[in-house]
């Protein structure tokens, strides 16, 4: 018998003013649907980041929030070492920014070194992008997805050769307004979305599950699920003719 799947929710009090702890409930929610064993372990500044971790989640903070997340967890080195042994991260907004080279701060714009998971850099933007946001995420297997979510994020993402755009913008900012939204590289995915992105996005969701599991899930009708979807898109769209 296989290992629960383990998902760790790292430093929720830091990392998720937004919501973001609502992915790790989906992850847990599609296992459960599938019939997969899975646990849940929530980490706090100050406990140790278990190294057996399927998947790891990250979330959105503001700048204290960050550095202290930042500086926790390259002390702490068991979220490389969790990586290291095929663990899956999947960060949102702070969290994707703190997994790239470095990252600002404050008016004056401190530099902060980050965890180098991914080939990005984060600098102040020249306005702050919030609002609703429609992408366009291409598949492993190739076929085309739109996810939505809410953005809400003073610094702009510059991706480095490394690091590969997770989707392109069709509505919002994203990374810098030049197109592309989040990050891949290797087994680390970072994105902007709130919403939470895994709630209303179905298909990344089994995506990252799969990539954590190594193999292609079983589809999972939910017809709620997808009528939230729908909804969502169309919300996106009827509100950005409004503009």
């Amino acid at each position: 018998m296989s290992a629960p799947v383990e998902i760790v929710l790292v430093y929720q009090s830091l990392l998720g003013i937004y919501g973001d702890r609502g992915n790790a409930m989906v992850l847990l929610k599609r296992l459960q649907w599938r019939g997969i064993e899975a646990s849940l372990t929530m980490v706090e500044p100050g406990d140790r980041v278990p190294p057996s971790g399927t998947v790891y989640l990250l979330g959105g903070g503001e700048d204290a929030a960050q550095v202290s997340a930042v500086r926790a967890l390259q002390a702490d080195g068991n979220l490389f070492r969790g990586l290291e042994a095929g663990a899956v991260l999947f960060a949102v907004c702070a969290g994707y920014q703190i997994c790239g080279s470095t990252f600002t701060i404050g008016e004056r714009d401190e530099v902060i070194e980050g965890l180098g998971l991914l080939d990005v850099e984060t600098r102040r933007g020249p306005e702050r992008a919030v609002g609703e946001i429609l992408t366009r995420w291409t598949a492993p297997d190739g076929r085309e997805h739109l996810l939505t979510g809410f953005e809400n994020h003073g610094g702009f993402t510059r991706l480095g050769p490394d690091a590969k755009p997770l989707a392109t913008v069709e509505i919002g900012i994203g990374n810098a307004g030049d197109g592309t939204e989040g990050a891949v590289q290797d087994r680390v995915i970072g994105t902007y979305p709130h919403g939470p992105v895994l709630a209303r996005n179905a298909a990344l969701a089994d995506h990252v599950l799969s990539l954590a599991l190594g193999r292609e899930l079983e589809p999972l009708p939910r017809p709620e699920v997808d009528e939230l979807h729908r909804q969502r898109v169309d919300f996106v769209r009827k509100q950005a003719t409004r503009r």
